[in-house]
């Protein structure tokens, strides 16, 4: 069940570039607001968040309800990047909106593949070789489970979110959604390691209003997680792994 959750601040007077803008476009001036807060993991096995409350890579968004105002989109969405270097995608979670093109550059010295086959989108950019660089552009909005047909070890999430209003936690578990336009939203968070179960527990109602709003902490459990050993791009098991050149053809036998 959702719940509400109704956060008040003192006004505050819009910048002057929102004023202009509403203006040009015939519209009332709307005060732009930051909501921000914490998260944190409960209940984890990994090393990263038990030893050193590495609370990183929650996404946390508003989607708007009823009607809110919705911040206009200023042109095309800026293009994002998830590099590959050291036999890792970084970031290892990236929250964009629709229609975001994302380049996927090689910095190792040996061949990459990076693929997903989930269905928020599913894209396979093929073989390439160190230097160079792939690029997809994600049109519908989803959960993007990305791997490297090469190299099993290697993983990453692309949330795609049709809303502006989003932002992913930093290591000590600090968001700020930032030009949040006053309006009712319904909050939602994305953990990786954890379920649909919990994740839904935690949507709430918000109503922005004015400037700098603080929710209050979110906490977020993983128990009932369990890891799932993925396929290559072909749904097959990986093969051995075997020392690596940089002239691999990518030849399967």
């Amino acid at each position: 069940m959702t719940s509400a959750l109704r956060i008040f601040s003192n006004p505050a007077v819009a910048s002057a570039g929102v004023i202009v803008a509403a203006i040009a476009l015939g519209l009332p001036a709307a005060a732009a607001s930051t909501v921000s807060g914490s998260v944190e993991l409960m209940n984890s096995q990994d090393p990263l968040v038990r030893k050193h409350k590495d609370y990183s890579g929650v996404v946390v968004w508003l989607e708007p309800l009823n009607g809110s105002a919705q911040r206009a989109a200023s042109g095309e969405p800026r293009p994002a990047q998830m590099i590959q270097k050291n036999k890792r995608f970084t970031p290892h979670v990236l929250a964009i909106p629709v229609g975001t093109a994302v380049s996927f550059p090689n910095f190792d010295p040996i061949f990459h593949n990076a693929f997903s086959n989930f269905n928020g989108q599913i894209f396979d950019v093929g073989l390439y070789k160190p230097g160079s660089s792939r690029t997809v552009e994600f049109k519908r909005k989803g959960l993007v489970r990305v791997f490297c047909n090469i190299h099993p070890q290697m993983s990453a999430v692309i949330v795609v979110l049709k809303t502006p209003y989003f932002a992913v936690s930093d290591k000590a578990g600090t968001f700020r959604i930032q030009d949040v336009t006053a309006g009712q939203y319904e909050l939602h968070v994305f953990h990786e390691r954890a379920t649909s179960e919990t994740l839904r527990a935690l949507e709430r109602k918000l109503t922005v209003e004015n400037a700098a709003l603080e929710i209050p902490p979110v906490v977020l459990s993983e128990s009932g997680y369990l890891q799932v050993e993925h396929k290559n791009k072909f749904g097959k098991d990986y093969p051995p792994v075997a020392e690596e050149q940089p002239v691999y053809t990518g030849v399967r036998k």
